[in-house]
This record gives structure tokens, sequence and C-alpha cells, in this order.
């Protein structure tokens, strides 16, 4: 029942901040996708020089 309150509390919390401040919400999310491809990069460079 916890989990659930906390869900739905984060949610609206995303909701309200999207809602009330889109240009720093939408350079948030392209920070995070940037990090994650990041993070794909330098795995696929780490599994290349285990092939070498």
């Amino acid at each position: 029942m916890l989990k659930k309150v906390i869900a739905l509390l984060v949610v609206g919390f995303v909701i309200y901040y999207l809602l009330n401040t889109p240009a720093s919400a939408a350079d948030a999310v392209s920070d995070a996708f940037g990090a994650i491809m990041d993070a794909f990069r330098q795995f696929g460079i780490f599994f290349n020089e285990l092939v070498e």
C-alpha cells in the first residue's frame, strides 16, 4: 500500500514538473538520454578491446 502511495506521489510530481517547467524537463530528459548513449558507447569500446 505504501509503495503505491509513493509511486503515485512520484508520478504526480513528475507531471507537475513537466507542466510547470517544460524546457527544464526537456533538458533533463535530453541529458539522461545522452548519458545512456554514452554508457552504451563505452560498453561497445570495452567489448571491442576484449576481442582485439
